[in-house]
């Protein structure tokens, strides 16, 4: 059996009065990715910032490799954890190889600059991400989808344990989304333990081990994908008709599922048979 690496305990959060989500169980094995799915303003992004440690829980724990996350010091929080947020922009044009350094910053002293050993690490990491070739190009020159995959390669350089990755496809073309989503499977198959929070459930479906369905303040259910995404779940997570479609690939046969949408006005459920 796997270890835990992550662990969620009876967790609540609350902005003073205003109660977040509560009673949430969660638990990540080491090289699983979990895909936590839910609407805006449900709460994911700040479930992400407890899992960190940013921010505090009301009531519960999470434990970090069975540590409780504030009592671990923020060095080895930053040496086990890393986290890619929706966006990133920086006014000044640092090179891409400059931008994935920054993330050996936990295992450098105050004043410390990073060393030859450092600046390999870094060049690999933008190899796993098959970037190498930009090492040289300006940050704030190179397209969205790519400053995406610099600041997953940036994390990889801190060497964490666990990703914590909110929306990782926010704003990027179909492409770049197709490559952070590939990206993103081939880290767990490395065995670094991935949560990635998502609006599409799509996502969940292409890349997923296990997936956490965030409503009404609380996980409304948590498991493998196949068995948590379905068009009745789907329907309470989002408060929307949800149809579960599925296809074969012509290629190589395998048979792909995909979820839409159904609309009151033209319900994509009436034309279901067309993508038998």
């Amino acid at each position: 059996m796997k270890k835990k690496v992550i662990e969620i305990i009876d967790a609540s959060f609350a902005y003073g009065e205003h109660l977040i989500w509560q009673k949430i169980n969660v638990s990540v094995v080491k090289g699983e990715l979990l895909c936590l799915l839910g609407a805006n303003g449900c709460g994911k992004t700040t479930l992400l910032n407890c899992i960190h440690g940013d921010q505090r829980l009301q009531k519960g724990k999470v434990l970090i490799n069975g540590k409780p996350i504030e009592k671990m010091q923020i060095s080895s929080i930053a040496k086990t954890i890393g986290v890619v947020f929706q966006e990133h922009t920086t006014a000044f044009p640092y090179s891409v190889l400059d931008v994935v350094l920054m993330g050996r910053g936990p295992h450098l002293g105050m004043f410390g600059s990073p060393s030859a050993r450092d600046r390999k690490i870094a060049l690999k990491s933008l190899g796993t991400m098959g970037i190498r070739e930009l090492k040289n190009k300006r940050y704030t020159e190179i397209s969205g989808g790519q400053r995406q995959l610099v600041l997953i390669a940036r994390t990889l350089t801190q060497e964490p344990e666990i990703i914590l990755l909110d929306e990782p496809s926010s704003f990027l073309d179909f492409k770049n989304q197709a490559l952070v989503l590939e990206m993103i499977k081939k880290l767990t198959n490395q065995g670094i333990t991935i949560i990635m929070t998502s609006h599409f459930p799509n996502h969940a479906l292409i890349c997923a081990d296990r997936v956490a369905l965030m409503s009404k303040g609380t996980i409304l259910g948590i498991g493998t994908t196949q068995e948590i995404m379905t068009e009745t779940n789907l329907e309470k997570t989002y408060d929307i008709g949800v149809r579960i479609l599925s296809a074969k690939d012509k290629i190589n046969g395998e048979i792909i599922n995909f979820c839409m949408p159904c609309l009151k006005e033209k319900c994509i459920c009436n034309k279901a048979e067309e993508f038998a």
